[in-house]
């Protein structure tokens, strides 16, 4: 494998569509409000992606260095772990994507709707500061929350809260309360993924002090829960169609829902981790889809 295709494997271009789901989901109802501004559209998705890649390199690098990337592991190959990639290049790429974030970002929030040296400009600093900090955190130095079991929380809020609420308030300046109900659909959903990512690598993320929620409620608990935020996710789209109801095109959506609901029946009957994951997949093109027809319909 070339140098160029060993970073564009650590760049993981998979994970992509689920981490723009709730940007697009701001996006198009932004625009359902006739308040899209295309220079903050077009940002928000470049940092986003660049945030996505930080991540992913970052958790490249915090898993090979703290030995959860092994022989034993499940999923895609590891750059660092396998020696396509050095330590201290994986570290270099980590932390000119910190500074693409960190540009592309400042770039975004000058776009916003709202004056710049205010305090929505100022909050909005702190939370993109945050944003890269939880990215790079979730695997690397001496506490990463992705170890403690926290995981789930980060990405409830910046793959869902923070990226549709946040996108929604860059366009308009303010916040829609109802839009809490599918930010968070995404967010739960982007849970789910992350929850799956844990049940399929729970016997090695055992034996490395991994201690994500799986690991450390057990896979039942873990099906239980992955039941639970699914669910709630469709019923949180569900609530938002039926109270910002305006045509029948809205629950254009629903037929994503049979992939969400075939997810749960799989889980549900695993009895090998491996064999999970394709699923990670297949829920993460759902999530996306279900964000794009959602969205379609409320514009056409």
């Amino acid at each position: 494998m070339s140098k160029i295709k060993s970073y564009i494997s650590a760049f993981r271009l998979r994970t992509l569509p689920l981490a723009l789901s709730s940007i697009l989901m701001g996006n198009f109802i932004a625009a359902y409000h006739l308040s899209y501004k295309w220079q903050v559209g077009i940002l928000a998705i470049i940092t986003t992606v660049l945030l996505q890649v930080l991540s992913n390199v970052a958790n490249d690098y915090g898993d090979a260095v703290s030995g959860a990337d092994n022989e034993e592991r499940v999923g895609p190959e590891r750059m660092v772990s396998s020696g396509k990639i050095s330590t201290a290049a994986m570290k270099r790429t980590v932390i000119v994507f910190s500074i693409l974030s960190f540009i592309s970002g400042i770039t975004l929030i000058s776009f916003g709707n709202f004056e710049a040296m205010s305090f929505k400009a100022w909050a909005l600093f702190l939370l993109g500061l945050g944003a890269i900090a939880a990215a790079i955190k979730y695997t690397v130095g001496k506490n990463p929350y992705g170890y403690k079991g926290m995981g789930d929380i980060f990405v409830f809020l910046f793959f869902g809260l923070t990226g549709g609420l946040g996108t929604y308030f860059l366009h308009t300046g303010t916040v829609d309360i109802w839009l809490l109900l599918p930010a968070s659909a995404v967010g739960l959903l982007s849970a789910g993924v992350l929850n799956l990512n844990n049940l399929r690598d729970v016997e090695n993320d055992a034996k490395t002090g991994k201690n994500t929620l799986v690991v450390k409620y057990g896979s039942e608990w873990g099906k239980k829960y992955h039941h639970f935020l699914l669910i709630t996710a469709l019923l949180f789209m569900v609530l938002y169609g039926a109270f910002q109801f305006h045509t029948y095109w809205q629950w254009l959506f629903l037929p994503t829902y049979i992939l969400v609901v075939k997810n749960l029946r799989t889980v549900r009957k695993n009895e090998e981790p491996q064999l999970l994951d394709p699923e990670l997949k297949k829920l993460a093109l759902a999530t996306f889809f279900m964000v794009l027809l959602s969205g379609v319909a409320l514009l056409f």
